[in-house]
């Protein structure tokens, strides 16, 4: 089995050792960067199959950082931040992150949030890998579940693993209502520790990327007082 690349991104050096032990201890091989600005240079170089990157950092801040990288790649980001409130979790949702565990964290669930994502981004294959023939179609909207390949009247939507992921399976399972505990459950692949919020954001931002207009969703719909399901 193909040993997995985590890159490791906080100033904080204690931390990262911390990380490093425990990440090494379960098999993975691991890189490290000090800022946000070597964190963009490690995960051009280094490709690594997931990122764990603090928020608050000199230089480049996580956010800008995470922005950045989600510009070229899809690799599953989890954001790592000493903060609680609401709008630093959302802030990081919008600019592309997948997870984030809130310091001071345990290293049970950091591990359980790595292996979680790395999960998700095995099972996607890759581009070329099998030809198209399980597709998914909506008026307008086609989900080639093999191809992990969303498009939007022909044109190719660009979506991280989390956001192809709730489509998926929201769009198998068309008019059902999930609620967003068990949206946490069936699409981040663990009992969550942390909020769901995540699936708000994660809405928002599918939304934007396959509704003509997402103040009026045709597609993803919500229930109100209960949660999410597809129309189509």
């Amino acid at each position: 089995m193909e040993t997995r690349k985590v890159l490791v991104v906080d100033d904080e050096k204690n931390i990262v050792d911390i990380i490093k032990f425990n990440l090494k201890k379960e098999g993975y091989d691991v890189v490290t960067a000090a800022d946000g600005q070597e964190a963009i240079l490690k995960a051009y170089t280094e490709n690594p199959d997931l990122i764990l990157l603090d928020i608050m950092m000199p230089n480049v801040d996580g956010y800008e950082a995470c922005r950045k990288i989600r510009e070229k790649y899809d690799t599953p980001i989890i954001m790592l931040t000493a903060r609680a409130e609401e709008v630093d979790k959302v802030l990081g949702f919008e600019l592309g992150a997948d997870d984030y565990v809130t310091k001071p964290f345990g290293v049970r669930e950091l591990m359980a949030r790595v292996k979680a994502n790395l999960r998700k981004k095995a099972a996607a294959p890759k581009t070329g890998e099998r030809q198209g023939e399980n597709i998914l179609s909506f008026n307008g909207l086609t989900i080639d579940v093999d191809l992990y390949e969303v498009k939007k009247d022909g044109e190719t939507v660009s979506l991280t693993i989390r956001e192809y992921e709730l489509l998926k399976f929201l769009a198998t399972q068309k008019n059902q209502v999930f609620s967003r505990e068990l949206l946490l459950e069936k699409v981040w692949g663990y009992e969550y520790y942390g909020d769901v919020r995540t699936v708000d954001v994660t809405v928002r931002r599918l939304r934007e990327k396959v509704e003509a207009d997402p103040s009026s969703p045709k597609y993803i719909m919500t229930k109100r007082g209960v949660g999410y399901y597809f129309g189509g």
